[in-house]
């Protein structure tokens, strides 16, 4: 694994959630606050090149990682691989350093395959910063950062007295890697896990978690329930029955909720298949924090940039 910080403990590359220490998480999550509070970015990234280097469809991670870039001052490239030389057999990493020696010093790459990303940091000049919007099934760090911002949001940054629910197809989800993550580096008392046992991992990501099939079970006195994305794909496997069953079985409605703590809050990282893991009326609904997540990835991916590149 490529290092993410430097012999003085100073973020280099953010790759993972996975041993980064709690200092970390807290000072870019402290920062992150203060910007979702309306904070000044000061222009701090005025004159850095920054280039969104997109290997794999996006839509709230690009977009939020352009504002946020600009909302820093730094000029942004955006990169499509469908219209790029990639389509001419360029490879990633020769992707990357030809975009380097055009003064380019942070790339948010999101790439298909598992462990890519620290690839290419390896590959860089020393001063070039990378930031893992998402590779393979690895790990999507800045959706960690943003779904926990939320959560302290909402309650409190103590999460050593609260439940906490993923719910979904976990063996395929970089996300659902990166919440375990961080949740327990944050010290979160307790961590359920559902889902049907083909799509939940046994590779040792849900150690000390409370695994169950049962969500009806699973969701009594729960803080938040955190909804993973059924990747539709995995129907042709056949990994699930039917979409009506897989509804039936693990879908989030109201009916549902109401088993968690009448206080309890809904995640869901997007994009959303109505009807199939979640509910109109939950997705819409006042326990819902869905759209305050995307709010929150903006300040989130801002800390991330700041600490990255700012003094560089």
């Amino acid at each position: 694994m490529t290092a993410q910080t430097d012999t003085e403990g100073r973020l280099v590359h953010l790759l993972t959630l996975q041993g980064l220490p709690r200092a970390a998480l807290d000072a870019l999550l402290d920062r992150a606050q203060r910007f979702a509070e309306g904070a000044d970015a000061r222009a701090s990234l005025a004159g850095t090149a920054v280039c969104t280097l997109f290997f794999e469809p996006s839509t709230r991670t690009r977009l939020s990682f352009q504002r946020a870039a600009q909302r820093l001052g730094a000029d942004i490239l955006g990169f499509d691989a469908a219209t790029s030389s990639t389509t001419k057999g360029e490879s990633a990493r020769d992707t990357l350093k030809n975009i380097e020696a055009m003064g380019v010093r942070g790339f948010i790459v999101r790439h298909v395959g598992d462990g890519a990303v620290a690839e290419l940091a390896a590959a860089a000049e020393a001063g070039t910063a990378l930031v893992n919007a998402g590779d393979g099934r690895s790990a999507h760090p800045t959706q960690g950062l943003l779904d926990m911002l939320t959560l302290r949001q909402a309650l409190g940054a103590d999460f050593s007295g609260r439940r906490f629910l993923i719910v979904g197809d976990v063996k395929h989800s970089r996300v659902a890697r990166s919440d375990l993550h961080a949740l327990r580096t944050l010290g979160a008392g307790h961590i359920r896990v559902c889902g049907p046992a083909s799509l939940l991992p046994e590779d040792g990501t849900l150690d000390g978690c409370e695994v169950t099939h049962d969500l009806d079970a699973a969701m009594e006195g729960v803080d938040a329930v955190m909804m993973l994305r059924l990747q539709r794909e995995r129907m042709e496997e056949g990994l699930v029955a039917s979409l009506e069953d897989y509804h039936r079985d693990y879908g989030l409605d109201t009916a549902r909720l109401r088993r968690a703590r009448p206080d309890a809050v809904v995640l869901h990282p997007g994009p959303m298949n109505r009807g199939v893991e979640i509910t109109d009326a939950v997705a819409d609904g006042p326990q819902s924090l869905i759209l305050r997540q995307v709010a929150n990835g903006v300040a989130v991916r801002m800390a991330v940039l700041e600490a990255l590149l700012a003094g560089r």
